[in-house]
């Protein structure tokens, strides 16, 4: 009988806002087979943004099957499975049948803005910032749960009874996957909570009582890596460790080996998270960014300032789906590359309000400086250049929270393949933006986790050996058009803030 040869594969789910995916990475760190599948986007009034959670575990599940069964890989040779996740967006669903009470509310949803509004009035918006690192807004998953206590019928009762569980998506898929045997979030996500002291690494109960949440629907808080459940053996076939969580903007900057203080990556997704490595030291922030937990392993704690755009590779969509200015998303390139500038038309992507460093939850989006000489090219030029503005505005408030000037800045996630942005983004912010060879960051950070729990790979230095870059975009623009472009971005910013109260 030959010996059973060991694990040569760790799996990552990737379970984002748009589509769920399962990616196989090798010891090398390169991808050796990935599924992805889309799923329904609900929205049911204005400002409101729902996903079935059934359909999120259903398409994950079917993905991570569809790439074994399609490299012909059995569950004998995953070493791990690492989950990585959008964050904020909020379940509820019973422990004992594991039935969701409503739809998931996305972290794009802005019902809960009046809530925050409350907050603020009362005084609390300090006490927030000082425990969480957050801000007060609807973004985070704190209101968001609230709103399911306070409007799904007796879920409150329920909820302190013991009843009920809350999760972001992390915990309900270690929940699925474990049969219900793992209630859990690791450090990073409960970070987006507004309910976690990111300082004392526990649920902050004088929180929780502001927001009237029971403690008992609270999920455990786990390290970021370290074998956490084994998921049931009916669902790929063996009992494989679950050994990784992270959300997914801090398993992208894990991925992009920003491991040392300083360093900085740009993920180019639905959003847009341009995230900063502080090190073991929580960095208050005077620029209204948020400070989060980064990652939670071997007893240490990396922390990180970071700026959430919530409008990035959802422009494209919006011109794709709602707009019918491109049939693909990959036209974009070439169409704004038709035109050698934006000719002073400004697209300001505050549909869901403006995230970092505005946090303005009653902007909304304007197309301005146009005139008869405008064209559908200089909207998709305005439309990819409004990501690196937004990216900008962000990096500038970190360096001067931080007191350091960038050196580089790493980027990844779909739209990072879009040369033309990467170029006028290299050139907004004068230093060299850096694509590596794998851009599926995210997953590969959940991967990396993962593997280092069950000694997959020994160390963090030797992931810092695999990172390698596919190319470097250097700055080319004079300061004179560098200074008058964001001049002209600012004004336009200014023309959308706070336009539903101006109603």
């Amino acid at each position: 009988m030959k010996p059973t040869a060991s694990p040569q594969l760790i799996l990552a789910l990737d379970q984002g806002t748009s589509s769920s995916r399962a990616i196989l990475f090798g010891r090398d760190g390169v991808i050796v087979g990935a599924a992805q599948q889309a799923f329904t986007q609900h929205y049911p009034q204005a400002g409101w943004v729902e996903h079935d959670a059934r359909e999120i575990w259903q398409t994950q599940l079917s993905v991570a099957q569809a790439v074994l069964r399609e490299k012909a890989i059995s569950a004998s040779q995953i070493a791990a499975i690492g989950i990585t996740n959008q964050r904020e967006t909020t379940l509820l669903w019973d422990r004992i049948s594991g039935e969701p009470l409503y739809r998931a509310i996305v972290w794009q949803d802005r019902r809960t803005a009046g809530t925050c509004d409350e907050l603020m009035r009362a005084g609390h918006a300090e006490l927030f910032r000082e425990r969480t690192g957050l801000v007060i807004d609807a973004y985070f998953s704190g209101t968001k749960l609230k709103w399911l206590l306070d409007h799904v019928p007796g879920a409150r009762r329920r909820a302190e009874r013991g009843e009920l569980a809350f999760g972001t998506v992390d915990s309900w898929l270690a929940w699925q996957l474990s049969g219900g045997k793992a209630h859990v979030t690791d450090a990073s996500n409960a970070s987006r909570t507004l309910l976690f002291d990111i300082r004392r690494h526990c649920w902050d109960e004088q929180l929780l009582a502001l927001l009237d949440i029971p403690p008992a629907v609270l999920p455990e808080v786990v390290d970021s890596s370290g074998v956490i459940t084994h998921i049931d053996s009916e669902l790929l076939g063996a009992p494989i460790p679950l050994a990784g969580i992270a959300g997914d903007q801090q398993a992208a900057t894990y991925g992009q080996a920003c491991l040392a203080p300083g360093m900085a990556k740009n993920t180019y997704g639905t959003g847009c998270f341009l995230l900063l490595n502080t090190g073991q030291q929580a960095m208050d922030s005077k620029q209204r960014l948020l400070t989060t937990i980064g990652w939670q392993r071997q007893d240490q704690t990396t922390y990180l300032l970071e700026g959430s755009i919530f409008m990035a590779g959802a422009i494209v969509q919006w011109l794709r789906d709602d707009l019918g200015l491109i049939s693909s998303s990959d036209e974009i390139e070439a169409l704004a590359a038709s035109v050698p500038g934006s000719d002073g038309v400004f697209l300001v992507p505050a549909h869901t309000g403006l995230g970092a460093p505005y946090w303005d939850p009653y902007a909304r989006a304007g197309l301005l400086g146009m005139t008869r000489g405008s064209t559908r090219a200089h909207v998709a030029r305005a439309a990819l250049e409004a990501i690196a503005f937004q990216s900008v505005e962000v990096l500038q408030a970190m360096q001067v929270d931080s007191g350091d000037h960038l050196r580089e800045l790493r980027v990844d996630g779909g739209a990072a393949r879009n040369d033309l942005l990467l170029q006028f983004q290299a050139d907004l912010l004068g230093v060299p933006v850096v694509r590596p060879q794998i851009t599926e960051t995210t997953a590969l950070g959940a991967a990396y986790l993962a593997g280092l729990a069950v000694s997959f790979w020994q160390d963090e230095d030797e992931l810092v050996s695999m990172w390698r870059t596919e190319r470097c975009f250097e700055p080319s623009m004079s300061d004179d058009r560098r200074t008058a472009l964001l001049k002209g971005w600012r004004r336009a910013v200014a023309r959308c803030r706070h336009w539903v109260e101006a109603d």
